[in-house]
């Protein structure tokens, strides 16, 4: 790269929730095929994201040049699994060499008889479903009998599903952090979710009081870093759940993508500190991709697509923007309603650069980590990667 190393005021790290690039070598141990792409198959033959595309998508899918000065890089996950939290944690630069553990047949009797104990009362379903699935199915008998839904997924995830008329979001809540409370050890899923839904048989639909209660992290990470040296790091969306609220100084609650770009655009005018501003936008992994929805998928990206660009607009030579993802969830995918394991997209810009660069294939999204520190400045004893605006990468 011909790009001067440079340090920057504001870091805006934005993953698009499971907008993968293709399929990884390992992608056979993971039920999936060597055709997903899930950026590829989303966009299509459709008008491209004009903002993603001339900043590097459109090389990574297609070749296409890089039209606008960015550095670009497709990266392999080094963590076992395929999931939000080992690749949001993986990004902050933990890497997990042993997978969550998964319960395809369902949580043992000693996982159930004791949170059903602790919680006072039954429960149904504990197998893995489609989330919008299992309420078609066992909502009419949850309403009936009061006894909430427990279900899993091909994740590392104990899912609690409650009518908010039946049980009051709050206790659902409660439940989870019994759950939360319960699952350790051998049985430390990734993260109990708390899954409201509403509405009346035939008619239910899930609303947005979802949360989520995760692991804390297994180890340190860039946001224990950044906080421990003063260096305020903001959230957005799910960013605080999924790090169990470690290493943020601040949280944006948001309750859609839509809430995630506004956020974003309204940090870039009031957070003038030296920073991280951290921000998941999930609706393209939980509304669309699991649900099999391309088109709502791609119309879901073109609204990204033009909020970044809108955000890009507020930024100066001070500032450093990355777009990543943590996985993939390819929606053209029959045989699984599951995530993917995808390489992700690394797209880095600036109003300061004046190059496109193509630094290839990397192993590790740990390089994003390392970026982030080096990019703010940050003197650390730790090394997570390299990182992927100096010449040496």
């Amino acid at each position: 790269m011909t790009m001067k190393e440079k340090v920057f005021k504001r870091v805006f790290l934005v993953v698009i929730d499971s907008f993968g690039v293709g399929a990884e070598p390992d992608w056979a141990e993971y039920g999936d095929d060597p055709s997903l792409n899930t950026a590829l198959h989303v966009i299509d033959d459709r008008p491209a994201p004009s903002f993603l595309w001339s900043r590097g998508l459109g090389y990574l899918l297609k070749e296409e040049p890089i039209k606008q000065p960015s550095v670009v890089a497709k990266l392999q996950e080094l963590s076992k699994g395929k999931d939000s939290t080992t690749g949001h944690w993986e990004i902050a630069g933990l890497v997990m060499t042993t997978p969550f553990p998964t319960y395809p047949h369902g949580f043992p009797p000693e996982v159930m008889e004791e949170f059903e104990r602790r919680i006072g009362t039954k429960t149904l379903g504990n197998f893995p479903a489609s989330g919008t699935e299992i309420i078609k199915q066992l909502g009419e008998e949850h309403m009936r009998t009061g006894y909430p839904i427990v279900y899993t997924s091909a994740d590392s995830v104990f899912q609690i599903a409650a009518h908010e008329d039946v049980i009051p979001v709050e206790d659902l809540y409660r439940m989870c952090e019994i759950a939360r409370e319960l699952l350790t050890g051998d049985h430390a899923v990734a993260r109990v979710i708390a899954r409201p839904f509403a509405g009346k048989p035939g008619e239910f639909y899930r609303t947005p009081r979802r949360r989520d209660f995760s692991l804390p992290p297994l180890g340190h990470t860039i946001l224990d870093e950044l906080v421990e040296k003063g260096i305020p790091v903001v959230a957005v969306g799910k960013i605080h759940d999924l790090f169990a609220g470690r290493g943020i100084s601040q949280s944006v609650h948001t309750e859609n993508d839509a809430e995630g770009i506004k956020a974003l655009q309204e940090l870039s005018k009031t957070f003038q500190q030296r920073g991280l501003v951290f921000a998941n936008l999930v609706d393209s992994d939980m509304i669309y991709g699991h649900r099999r929805n391309v088109e709502g998928y791609y119309q879901n990206i073109m609204m990204i697509d033009e909020g970044l660009s809108l955000l890009y607009d507020n930024l100066t030579n001070e500032d450093l923007l990355i777009v990543t993802a943590d996985h993939g969830n390819d929606p053209t995918f029959p045989k699984h309603t599951d995530h993917t394991r995808e390489y992700v997209p690394f797209i880095a810009c600036s109003p300061s650069f004046t190059e496109g660069s193509f630094l290839g294939t990397l192993r590790g999204y740990v390089h994003i980590a390392q970026t982030v520190i080096e990019a703010l400045g940050v003197e650390s004893a730790r090394k997570w990667g390299r990182t992927l605006l100096k010449e040496d990468v």
